[in-house]
């Protein structure tokens, strides 16, 4: 009897060990889920659970050592804040052009042009004009706060406070100059310093997002950046970071930076410049706008200290493509740039843009979201940008948004889920994303 018990237990333990085995075998098989139909490029990444890649960062040397100015580019990881609730690595692009007429007298940017398409055979099939709020705005998604104005303290406030619900460290400012706007807008320069302010109360930092604009040269930036440091250098809320060799360094975003000769650039960032700004009390850390994969070599000659992607348009690009971004990270570390891509939770921008629609890529109640996240943390990032809070008119906000419906409009909006439902997920990917951090430096 005690021999078939005996024989009974190694028979189980047996059967056992064979479950175990097969369902650990099952665990690493990874069924396809409909992302592939997303975007153009678009693939699978390991969902929030997995471990990632764990090949240590490539040690890098000084960019003068590769033609990049002599700047130390390689920061080091960042910390979240003292409770581990805002993460200063999580950067997320903010627009102040909007205005409504109780703050402003008009409607701003929610009013914009229907831009038609360059060929004139194209833009004769679709609608012109521009848009009538508050009823019609130029977006496909209706904010919660409405059509609002960006100068009212109010609005301010609650964009602070959301963007510190999501957990993102440094609110990066599209920023003109004093007197200067985009064209479709009115000077925001003003606004800036309430921004700030409100920023610091809500414990996050800005940076500054340095838009084109028309006569936009080398030395009418290198002009731009003595401002921006003499006016809101010694603010609390003026972000920094300490490099490599333990600079403390301020950081700028350059868009559209291409539009620029990399020769010129040159002249402002790197130390042999006619008019360099290496080694002055206005030096920075410099990051510029890779579109097309010859922007690599240029934004290397022109003495940047990295590049950054933007676009939420998985495959519209080059540097949006996030197939694309393995190498360019491979690129960025051997010539020792920062590479900071941009993950967004959708692109829309057909109510500016009527023709655009080939370049619509669907939010899939957030999977899209979390799908380029992903795709960012993969390439192990110092940085990581989301495009953005609140650019309304490309449908890549973040910003809480909610149901609509009038006579002529039916707006998109974020349900089955709450009106904050990508602020969550920006929280949620950010501690993923600092956890991850720790995994790599293990």
């Amino acid at each position: 009897m005690n021999r078939l018990r005996r024989k009974a237990c190694v028979a189980l333990l047996l059967f056992t060990l064979f479950i175990f085995g097969t369902m650990m075998g099952l665990r690493t098989l990874k069924p396809t889920d409909g992302f592939s139909d997303l975007a153009p490029g678009m693939e699978l990444m390991p969902l929030i659970g997995e471990r990632m890649d764990q090949r240590p960062n490539q040690v890098v040397e000084s960019a003068g050592q590769n033609g990049g100015g002599g700047s130390d580019t390689k920061i080091l990881f960042s910390n979240s804040g003292p409770d581990h609730s805002i993460f200063y690595d999580i950067h997320i692009f903010y627009y102040l052009w909007y205005g409504s007429p109780q703050m402003d007298g008009s409607y701003i940017h929610w009013d914009h042009v229907l831009v038609p398409h360059w060929d004139p055979k194209i833009a004769a099939s679709h609608p012109k004009g521009r848009h009538n709020p508050p009823d019609d705005i130029a977006s496909s998604y209706y904010p919660e706060l409405g059509p609002y104005s960006s100068r009212d303290p109010d609005v301010i406030e609650s964009h602070m406070a959301q963007i510190e619900a999501a957990a993102a460290g440094v609110v990066v400012l599209s920023w003109y100059p004093p007197d200067v706007a985009d064209e479709h807008g009115k000077p925001t320069e003003d606004v800036v310093p309430a921004v700030m302010d409100a920023a610091h109360r809500h414990s996050i930092k800005v940076a500054f997002h340095l838009q084109p604009y028309k006569g936009r040269t080398d030395l009418t930036v290198h002009d731009n950046i003595k401002y921006i440091i003499d006016k809101y250098g010694k603010h609390r809320a003026f972000y920094r970071f300490k490099s490599s060799t333990g600079k403390i360094l301020p950081l700028f975003y350059v868009y559209d930076s291409y539009l620029t000769p990399p020769e010129a650039w040159a002249e402002l960032l790197t130390v042999r410049g006619s008019h360099s700004l290496r080694g002055t009390p206005y030096d920075g850390i410099f990051i510029a706008l890779i579109v097309e994969e010859r922007h690599k070599q240029d934004i290397l000659t022109g003495g940047f200290d990295g590049m950054y992607t933007y676009f939420a348009s998985n495959g519209f690009s080059f540097g949006s493509s996030h197939q694309n971004w393995k190498a360019i990270k491979a690129f960025c570390d051997k010539n020792n740039l920062l590479f900071v891509p941009s993950a967004g939770p959708g692109y829309m921008d057909t109510a500016v843009r009527p023709w655009n629609n080939h370049n619509t890529r669907n939010r899939v109640n957030g999977r899209y979201y979390e799908t380029s996240l992903q795709a960012a943390m993969s390439v192990r990032p110092d940085i990581i940008t989301v495009t953005s809070f609140n650019e309304w008119h490309e449908g890549t906000q973040i910003e809480r948004a909610v149901p609509k419906k009038t006579v002529a409009r039916l707006y998109l909006d974020y349900k089955p889920h709450q009106p904050d439902h990508y602020l969550e997920l920006t929280r949620k990917w950010a501690e993923h994303f600092s956890k991850e951090k720790e995994q790599w430096l293990m």
